[in-house]
């Protein structure tokens, strides 16, 4: 056998399945970086350019951008039961406003996280900042749902008395008083720590720091350094943070083996930008309080420098997961998210979804289609009221972002097809909904009034 022949049955033998040279590819890791509040226009890949986001625009070059991606809901609570459960929050019994501090509601055990569903799979699982999925009983910390460490804030960091909570899977709770300048810095340390712990491993990390979310605390050299003031200095920081964590990962070897998504809760609150789409954070079904930033990067899987339109929604990430994991989905349970894993890897241009349904708390609101938008409430003075009967919004998304100009009367059918849906989501999610609390419940103390 000369020297070109013995290559050649070397590389079939190395590729082949069974065989003494095959390399078993491990399980991905997964890690989520979830903002708190960020809006769709606050960074260069969703077509901002009043702050610098230099890490997230190579992190975009170098992976691919999701412009028509959603958050679970249009507020903190909601949005995070739904990204971690794959389920419209509706049906977990957090989808009514957010969790404040004499809220009583916790995400229940019966509910089944990412962490849940990836740990029978060899998985190490850990989440780093803010939780905000219930702080009262004995089972509110996320290690009783499924994570094996927590490190963070039980909710948003506007809210008082707040404490940083340092818990391991079966061990002693540690609190610690939060200095706010380091708060986001010290997510990332201890995120870090991790991933090096468990790099020989298959791991799901979930960064889910609590800035932008209103009062900023900008950090040193941060502070004062971008000219879209404190909210600017804090976007940038978190840049930084994004460009620290894809620097090591390479540097541990690990850049082509985990999927890193970047993402935010929901829309802007009083600052920040919704790069020209309608409303702001809380504000019923239009796309600027639920469309989000959406970058996925894993080298050698997700295409570079690629840009997709088709919808999706944070609570695909539960099934994608699992599928590129190879372990089974949550056993009877009905999950609204869809495996976007081929979506992701550019297999595919074509979202599984039919339609995504946006609920103002736990009625739905609006419906999103491929090409088509349809809302059937509007926010006046601070109240929602239907505008269906009277003023049918539907809106052609591809030609409209700004959800601006009703185009109802040139689609009748449309209009039709998309009532029916709607009525459809309403009457398949009714039974889900919690009653209406009789008295608001007691607000957590802010610097600024505010409580979500």
């Amino acid at each position: 056998m000369n020297r070109r022949q013995f290559l050649a049955t070397s590389s079939v033998l190395a590729l082949a399945p069974g065989t003494a040279f095959a390399a078993p590819r491990r399980k991905p890791n997964f890690i989520v970086i979830l903002c708190d509040d960020m809006g769709y226009g606050d960074i260069g890949a969703t077509g901002g350019r009043a702050i610098a986001t230099p890490n997230l625009d190579r992190m975009a070059r170098q992976g691919s951008v999701f412009t028509d991606f959603y958050a679970a809901a249009n507020l903190c609570t909601p949005s995070r039961a739904g990204l971690l459960t794959g389920r419209y929050p509706v049906r977990t019994g957090l989808g009514r406003g957010v969790i404040l501090r004499g809220d009583t509601r916790v995400l229940p055990k019966s509910e089944v996280t990412i962490a849940d569903a990836l740990r029978p799979a060899g998985y190490a699982t850990g989440l780093f900042g803010k939780w905000h999925l219930g702080h009262t009983g004995p089972d509110w910390l996320p290690t009783h749902h499924g994570f094996d460490r927590f490190f963070g804030i039980p909710y948003s960091h506007d809210m008082s008395p707040l404490s940083l909570f340092d818990v391991r899977k079966d061990g002693p709770i540690r609190e610690e008083a939060v200095d706010y300048p380091s708060l986001q810095q010290r997510f990332y340390e201890e995120a870090e720590k991790f991933i090096g712990e468990n790099a020989a491993r298959p791991f799901f990390v979930e960064l889910a720091l609590s800035a932008p979310h209103l009062p900023e605390y900008p950090r040193k050299p941060f502070a004062g350094r971008s000219e879209a003031g404190a909210y600017g200095d804090v976007v940038e920081e978190i840049d930084d943070i994004v460009g620290r964590l894809l620097r090591r990962l390479k540097a541990l070897g690990l850049e082509r083996d985990t999927l890193v998504i970047f993402t935010s809760d929901n829309g802007p609150w009083f600052e920040g930008s919704a790069g020209g789409l309608r409303q702001r954070k809380g504000g019923g079904g239009y796309d600027g309080g639920y469309r989000v930033p959406m970058i996925a990067w894993q080298p050698g899987t997700v295409p570079a420098d690629r840009r997709s339109s088709a919808i999706g929604m944070s609570i695909d990430f539960l099934p994608t997961f699992c599928a590129l994991a190879d372990t089974a989905l949550p056993a009877g349970v009905e999950l609204d998210g869809r495996d976007i894993g081929a979506l992701l890897a550019g297999r595919t241009a074509l979202s599984p979804h039919d339609e995504l349904v946006l609920f103002e708390d736990e009625e739905p609101v609006a419906i999103r289609t491929q090409q088509w938008k349809f809302v059937a409430a509007d926010y006046f003075r601070g109240r929602l009221f239907p505008t269906d009967g009277k003023y049918p919004q539907l809106y052609d998304i591809a030609r409209d972002t700004s959800e601006s100009y009703s185009v109802a009367d040139r689609h009748p059918q449309v209009v039709a097809e998309m009532q029916a849906r709607l009525a459809s989501a309403r009457e398949r999610y009714a039974r889900f909904r919690t009653p209406a609390p009789q008295a608001a419940p007691q607000a957590a103390t802010s610097g600024n009034g505010h409580q979500d």
